[in-house]
């Protein structure tokens, strides 16, 4: 029996794939087998050594110690992609709005006399405070073409707008959906220069931190708009408010209020719904779920953040899966010790990312505790788990 400590409110879709005979869901568990959480934010709390694998239903990872459950073996997944449909949508509308100064218009609206005898006339009148543009024929820039940006890239499209994407790191996945139609950028700058609208898609992470800055401000389109649905600290605020109070920059659409452009009548601001939507919170959910119970019960990894993806089908009796540092003589070691143990093995897999490597071995024999803790005891191991 696997015990799951649930820290918000994960949708009951995605738990509802967790069998009852298998697993506890309990939100106070002390000794959980793994947790689920979309918010929550555990550099604040101690996470037990029970805990092996951490599902974070959603794309980022800021609020996990990714480096800290790393050095202790634990796995921590995401679920990139299963809100980009929903992100996808609020760019859009956040576009629209900027386009065809909606937020301006609906608070005109909202000022309204009913009362008023001229009512008809006055709007009629007013009308012309408002007038905007079509986003048919614009160019927009998308920097980071991940699931999300390419969603975008391609909905963008569709509307008639031309395309620039700029993403150094593209996979090939995402080669493969985005639309011919989308020109590539060579370089940040170029983008910068050339787009009407600039929308952000990248993980905030050292090197994009501040990627909106004095230099991008010097060398962006006049009059563009920077829409940010990507993360706060992905743009600098402090260049983004000398554009807007310049003229450079004609908008700023983001999805988190902030103290310096909240109050700007040039920035138009959500409070976080990029994946609040029931659909995404229910695909994340299944998402995180799924990925979760393939590792507890086969020790099978896919979106792990900082573990490699391994899918091996079972063979043999018994599966042994061991993380450690990616350094040499780990396979040597471990199939040494098995082997003076008599233990057989049918097959294996190993895989590495960056520091760490994950090691699938399915094998013969009995595997005894005193068996385990010696190769826990080898030098660069993290974890070690006997699935039977």
């Amino acid at each position: 029996m696997h015990t799951i400590q649930a820290l918000n409110n994960i949708s009951s879709k995605g738990l509802s794939r967790l069998p009852k005979e298998l697993y506890q869901v309990d939100e106070k568990a002390a000794a959980p087998n793994a947790i689920l959480l979309r918010s929550a934010d555990l550099h604040k709390v101690e996470i037990p050594s029970s805990v092996c694998a951490i599902g974070r239903a959603g794309a980022g990872t800021n609020n996990i110690p990714v480096d800290a459950m790393s050095q202790r073996g634990v796995v921590v997944f995401n679920t990139p992609g299963a809100n980009a449909n929903a992100v996808k949508e609020l760019v859009l509308a956040g576009m629209l709005m900027s386009a065809r100064n909606l937020s301006e218009a609906k608070q005109f609206v909202r000022g309204l006399d009913p009362a008023r005898a001229d009512l008809d006339q006055y709007v009629e009148a007013s009308k012309k405070n408002f007038v905007g543009g079509e986003l048919a024929g614009k160019t927009l820039g998308v920097i980071g073409l991940g699931a999300i940006g390419v969603k975008v890239a391609n909905a963008a499209h569709a509307l008639g707008m031309q395309v620039l994407g700029f993403d150094p790191h593209m996979t090939v996945d995402g080669a493969w959906s985005l639309s011919a139609d989308v020109r590539k950028a060579a370089s940040i700058a170029e983008l910068y220069a050339n787009a009407d609208y600039v929308s952000f898609h990248v993980p905030l992470v050292p090197a994009t931190r501040g990627l909106f800055n004095d230099s991008s401000l010097a060398v962006i389109k006049q009059g563009a708009c920077l829409l940010n649905f990507s993360r706060e600290a992905i743009v600098d605020e402090a260049a983004v408010l000398q554009g807007l109070n310049s003229g450079k920059l004609s908008r700023y659409v983001s999805d988190f209020p902030s103290h310096m452009l909240l109050a700007h009548p040039k920035s138009l601001s959500f409070p976080h719904l990029g994946a609040s939507t029931l659909e995404a919170e229910e695909n994340c959910a299944v998402m995180v779920v799924d990925q979760m119970r393939a590792y507890l019960e086969q020790g099978n990894i896919s979106n792990s953040v900082n573990f490699p993806s391994v899918q091996l089908a079972r063979a043999g009796a018994t599966r042994i899966c061991v993380i450690n540092k990616n350094v040499p003589n780990m396979i040597g070691q471990l199939s040494h010790v098995l082997g003076a143990a008599s233990i057989n093995i049918v097959q294996m897999q190993n895989a590495s990312k960056g520091d760490y490597a994950y090691n699938v071995v399915d094998v013969e024999g009995d595997v005894q505790a005193a068996l385990v803790r010696e190769i826990e005891a080898i030098a660069g191991i993290l974890a070690v788990r006997v699935i039977h």
